[in-house]
């Protein structure tokens, strides 16, 4: 008979007070709820960010014009947060986090790998999100003609970190509740910036400037699908886990899909307008994304502006530890879900010390350093997770996405060599755009193409320009890595995954060995 670990009961431990008390468990029928429209808030709410705006910038920075940017927001944007919302089925069928989930695709050991990747990513955005609030924080009581110095940022910092930290321990039900009114919130507080803000934009200087090449135009888009949706994968099935299994499946991807590529779209596409009417504008947010659309501001609206730009940030930090927490769990800790959190809690406030009194590099640099090495990894692993989701016809096998004895097995080779395989190749067409990653310059080692001489053959396929070539900044490697990842999985792992729903039709699980 399979082993199976504490974490796989129905009935989670009990927690005190109006904790949580589910972790990675199979959440059960009689605590499934709501419906797939209740997806719009958390995912809105944590994207609604007035960070968005500061991605006009960004977008522009590829060197193309004002249409090829608005329509790399819009294509970015909305590619992206299709991809969490097909993620979110899974968490519908299984009723379980999207790491967990994963296992049935890896194998219980084999999911380690997409795990620890999950876990940086999801820790790393936490840290940034809760710099970015001190930050603007900072700046706004600057402007204001108030103390802006490392006593504001420290208070602002402490302040921030305690309502994150709160919320991931609190769990999901304060999270949902939390998230619909921020989104009220951030909505009304963002039209009021729009219309203030709005004199700011000068449509022929906007027009004016000079388009770029199509290379240009993918880059900048692939930097939005990084930036917003391809972030969120990893997390998506940890939000749709709780609803029935009989809710619709078309409606559990459209409402991630539009409450996530929604708000991102305006405000990217509203950016845009912004820094294509001002050159320092457009400059000051490398420094400060946030802090820097506060200079366009009157004084009576700095306050409020910042408030609700902060808890827009929270907002998604919030989801972050949460998934955090989640994650850590998944790869084995065994601890109480909301101590996770609290765990992971010191690593973010640890991160965000270094960023905001230490670091001594551009801000943004940093952050396009950190996305571009983890994105691809990324991409590749929904790649996988979406094939294995596509093949599934039956419901998961609740017991074995726990143990290294069920139908899943402990190690599938082809989930994991598709990873890898996705991974390298990905990092070989991307570079470090910023130049402010240390040790990075190994990456595009695929730009030149391949090289084969015997002989008195030579030739060299895929030439892509090598990385300084125009290519280079396209960020190639994240599509890339996602197809390597769906299509490898799709044609190698579709015999493993027939043979196990045929273990689990047959109701063999228990009387044979995990398949190899």
């Amino acid at each position: 008979m399979t082993t199976i670990d504490d974490s796989s009961t129905r009935k989670a431990p009990p927690a005190p007070g109006a904790i949580e008390a589910n972790g990675i468990n199979v959440i059960d029928e009689s605590e499934r709820k709501g419906t797939p429209a209740g997806l719009f808030w958390p995912w809105c709410a944590s994207n609604i960010s007035v960070l968005a705006v500061s991605y006009g910038a960004f977008v522009l920075g590829f060197g193309i014009g004002l249409w090829q940017g608005i329509v790399a927001a819009v294509v970015g944007a909305i590619a992206s947060f299709f991809l969490v919302g097909l993620v979110s089925i899974a968490g519908k069928r299984g009723s379980a986090p999207t790491l967990a989930l994963s296992r049935a695709a890896f194998g219980r050991w084999g999911n380690t790998l997409p795990c620890l990747i999950s876990y940086v990513l999801l820790v790393g955005w936490e840290t940034v999100l809760v710099a970015l609030s001190t930050l603007a924080t900072a700046t706004v009581f600057d402007r204001l003609g108030w103390s802006s110095g490392n006593g504001t940022k420290v208070i602002a910092f402490v302040v921030v970190a305690a309502v994150i930290v709160l919320a991931g321990i609190m769990g999901f039900d304060l999270i949902m509740r939390l998230q619909k009114y921020l989104t009220i919130a951030l909505i009304v507080v963002t039209a009021v910036y729009v219309v203030l803000t709005w004199d700011h934009i000068h449509l022929s200087t906007a027009r004016g400037i000079a388009s770029g090449d199509t290379k240009s135009v993918i880059g900048a888009a692939i930097l939005v699908m990084t930036g917003f949706g391809l972030g969120w994968v990893n997390t998506a099935a940890d939000y749709s886990r709780y609803l029935p299994r009989e809710a619709s499946s078309a409606s559990v991807v459209w409402w991630p899909t539009f409450g996530g590529s929604l708000p991102v779209v305006v405000l990217v596409v509203y950016g845009v307008l912004l820094a294509g009417s001002s050159t320092s504008l457009s400059s000051a947010v490398g420094g400060d994304p946030i802090g820097a659309l506060t200079t366009i501001l009157p004084t009576w609206f700095l306050l409020p502006f910042a408030i609700v730009a902060v808890l827009g940030l929270v907002s998604g930090a919030v989801m972050d530890i949460y998934s955090s927490g989640l994650t850590l769990l998944t790869l084995g800790l065994r601890i109480p879900r909301w101590t996770a959190a609290a765990f992971d809690g010191v690593l973010m406030v640890l991160g965000a010390i270094y960023i905001v009194f230490y670091a001594k590099s551009n801000f943004i640099t940093i952050f396009e350093a950190f996305l571009i090495i983890l994105g691809v990894p990324m991409a590749a692993w929904c790649g996988v997770f979406l094939a294995d989701l596509l093949l599934r016809r039956l419901p998961y096998h609740e017991s074995s996405l726990f143990t290294g004895r069920g139908v899943y097995g402990s190690f599938r080779l082809s989930a994991v060599l598709f990873l890898v395989l996705g991974t390298w190749v990905g990092w070989g067409l991307v570079i470090d755009t910023t130049g402010a990653g240390k040790h990075l310059g190994w990456l595009g080692y695929f730009l030149d193409g391949f090289h084969v001489h015997l002989g008195g053959f030579d030739h060299t396929w895929i030439d892509l320009g090598g990385t300084g070539g125009a290519w280079a900044y396209a960020n190639l490697g994240v599509p890339v890595a996602l197809a390597i990842g769906f299509v490898g999985y799709l044609v190698f792992g579709f015999t493993g995954v027939r043979r196990q729903e045929r273990r689990i039709r047959n109701g063999e699980v228990d009387d044979l060995a995990p398949a190899a």
